[in-house]
């Protein structure tokens, strides 16, 4: 089953249960991956429909922290549910034992030896843990293992 095909039967579990708040963030879901077909005249694949997953995770997951900052608890009340119900559609996420493996391997392949290698290191690396690591997290281990190489 595509995600596509698994969206639109969680919207009809959703409604047939009346489960307002998940029925909400599933069409937002389903309105944002409609947005990217339409501009770019396209019908996305499984891996297209993952990448705008990611997107309105990173969404989700900025919003949180701006509203805790502006201390508003119910708005991230309700950013945090809907984070709940995408990372659903996301795959599996990486260990960090795991990333932390990855990223020596990259580093190793491109003989990544100072911080001014990260931009090669990082464009090998993004490809292979699209929507499975948060690049913020990649970001952070690819420049510590670097500026310890210096």
């Amino acid at each position: 089953m595509s995600i596509r095909e698994r969206l639109e039967a969680d919207i009809t579990a959703a409604m047939r249960s009346r489960n307002q708040q998940r029925l909400d963030a599933l069409r937002y879901l389903k309105s944002a991956i409609n947005r990217v077909e339409i501009d770019r005249r396209i019908t996305l694949d499984d891996a297209g429909v993952t990448d705008v997953v990611v997107r309105q995770v990173k969404d989700r997951r900025d919003s949180i922290r701006m509203f805790e900052e502006g201390n508003r608890p119910d708005l991230v009340a309700k950013e945090s549910a809907d984070l709940v119900v995408l990372e659903e559609y996301l795959p599996p996420q990486m260990s960090d034992d795991e990333l932390t493996q990855l990223v020596q391997e990259v580093i190793r392949q491109v003989g990544a030896e100072t911080i001014r290698d990260k931009g090669k290191v990082m464009g090998r690396l993004m490809p292979q843990v699209q929507g499975k690591a948060d690049g913020a997290q990649v970001n952070t281990l690819v420049t510590r293992f670097l500026e310890a190489g210096d």
